[in-house]
């Protein structure tokens, strides 16, 4: 079973404060709030160009 990939990601103040507010309105945390809109671009992506490799 494969393990869960790490990704550090640098963001400035102001991005950091908005994305913590858009997680606690949709009661995630910030790491969800980020997994679940690099999905969505997957998805969105995968509809217009097909199944991504």
């Amino acid at each position: 079973m494969e393990k869960d990939k790490h990704l550090g990601l640098r963001i400035d103040f102001e991005t950091h404060k908005k994305l913590k507010s858009l997680a606690e309105f949709d009661g995630r945390s910030i790491n969800g709030e980020v997994l679940y809109f690099i999905r969505q671009a997957i998805a969105h992506h995968e509809q217009k160009n097909g199944p991504l490799k």
